[in-house]
């Protein structure tokens, strides 16, 4: 089932994360930490080098986000986001022209991060990604589509540059990272993480300008505009794998630039200030035999078709399409991620984060990051580390407010847990968690 509308697969694995453990864009507030080893790739390459890690070995952490700027989050009712943003909810709406869902699930496998001596670094990583991004979509076109009891009033929506796309790919990274200067009052470093990807395939949709209008009489929903809609050979996002994978190559690249303070313990105190800045997830997957339709969306069509058919399956069956086979190149989120980290007293510490996508909507298909800026105090120890992240995320009005703890080999945490569970105006929630073997200097 190639559908946008119902994407059972993001969904139904971020459940399970939260079921499993408590509900981050990606590892949200911990990879700040000084002790984050492996993890600290995510954010900068080039914090591999120098940090209080001997070595640092993975073995398994996952992260799952979703939000909107739809439908806000009731955490007492999660059941109703089995299926997606199913509307069987009490949480309060906000339909527009141009509403937006998204979500995205990593795992990081079997990585393992190591000094090579006091100025080299290398890492190898492992990782598993999937992204699910619907942008500038009706919200009572969602609604319509996705409450199994349909008790939608007329509407009449006019959605300009719509876009959708799932994509779901495999990553094996190796980072090597560098002190490249290194004195009594500053430290420069850098790095670079070229990464080999496994695509195992997507399926996006885009139209400049679609509108639809829906009668609660008659239920019937008359559409008109053009879609362009394609997958890739065998993709089914109902049940993704990896059997049939297409390759591409990916790269990160950073910096990071320290300020030392003078007379003080350098394992506690390495640096006074620092800042980072990194362009993440550079790369895109080439795949051959994509299938590719323009459909003609001028008809009107019976609205319970909703109930028991896929996007796809409703395209061919109602309206008059070209289609084709042809190459489809997949884009990476390509970010730029930037960070500022001020060690207040060699325990306590306060980080500002940004993520800037540098992907636009209209770039289909690629996926891309929701921007987003974050501020985390934080205390950390060699065994423990406690961060308390602020969050302001792009779509989403409120504040976000999680917490986060690492304990030895075990890190678990969301940037949006308390707002979640304090207000019922929250459009976003995430969660990690992850299991390593850290060994310390």
């Amino acid at each position: 089932m190639k559908s946008f509308f119902k994407w059972r697969l993001f969904s139904l694995t971020i459940l399970w994360l939260i079921g499993q453990t408590t509900l981050a864009q990606t590892f949200i507030g911990s990879t700040v930490d000084n002790q984050a080893g492996v993890h600290s790739l995510l954010l900068n390459p080039a914090l591999a080098v120098g940090s209080k890690m001997r070595l640092d070995i993975n073995l398994i952490s996952s992260s799952a986000f979703i939000g909107n700027d739809y439908l806000s989050i009731d955490m007492s009712d999660l059941d109703s986001f089995q299926n997606g943003f199913e509307l069987n909810t009490d949480g309060d709406t906000n339909p527009t022209d141009n509403n937006n869902f998204f979500g995205n699930v990593d795992i990081l496998g079997p990585s393992i991060l190591f000094n090579l001596d006091q100025k080299n670094s290398l890492a190898f990583t492992t990782r598993v990604r999937g992204f699910f991004n619907l942008n500038n979509i009706g919200g009572d076109l969602y609604e319509l589509a996705n409450t199994e009891y349909n008790e939608q009033t007329d509407f009449s929506v006019s959605m300009e540059d719509a876009s959708g796309l799932i994509h779901a790919w495999a990553e094996i990274g190796a980072s090597y990272a560098r002190i490249i200067l290194d004195d009594e009052n500053q430290s420069l470093k850098a790095g670079l993480t070229l990464k080999y990807l496994a695509g195992a395939g997507g399926v996006y949709g885009e139209s400049q300008l679609l509108t639809a209008q829906y009668s609660n009489q008659t239920d019937l929903l008359t559409t008109s505009g053009e879609l362009r809609y394609g997958y890739t050979s065998g993709f089914d996002s109902d049940d993704i794998n990896f059997s049939d994978i297409k390759s591409g190559f990916g790269a990160d690249i950073g910096v990071v630039y320290e300020i030392k303070e003078q007379n003080v313990n350098t394992y506690y105190n390495p640096y006074k200030f620092r800042f980072g800045v990194s362009v993440m997830d550079i790369g895109a997957i080439n795949y051959e035999q994509t299938t590719r339709s323009i459909y003609n969306m001028d008809n009107t069509i019976d609205a319970n078709e909703f109930d028991n058919k896929d996007l796809d399956e409703i395209l061919e069956d109602n309206f008059n399409g070209v289609e084709a086979l042809g190459r489809t190149k997949m884009g990476l989120p390509t970010s730029l991620q930037f960070f500022g980290d001020y060690n207040i007293n060699g325990s306590f510490f306060v980080s500002a984060q940004g993520a800037i996508s540098l992907k636009k909507n209209k770039e289909n298909p690629v996926s891309h990051l929701i921007n987003s800026f974050t501020l985390t105090p934080r205390f950390e120890r060699r065994w423990v580390s406690v961060y308390s992240p602020l969050s302001i995320r792009q779509y989403d009005s409120s504040l976000a407010w999680g917490i986060g703890v690492r304990a030895g080999p075990l890190m678990i945490g969301s940037g949006s847990i308390v707002s979640n569970l304090i207000s019922n105006n929250s459009k976003s929630t995430d969660l990690y968690v992850g299991l390593k073997v850290p060994i310390y200097k």
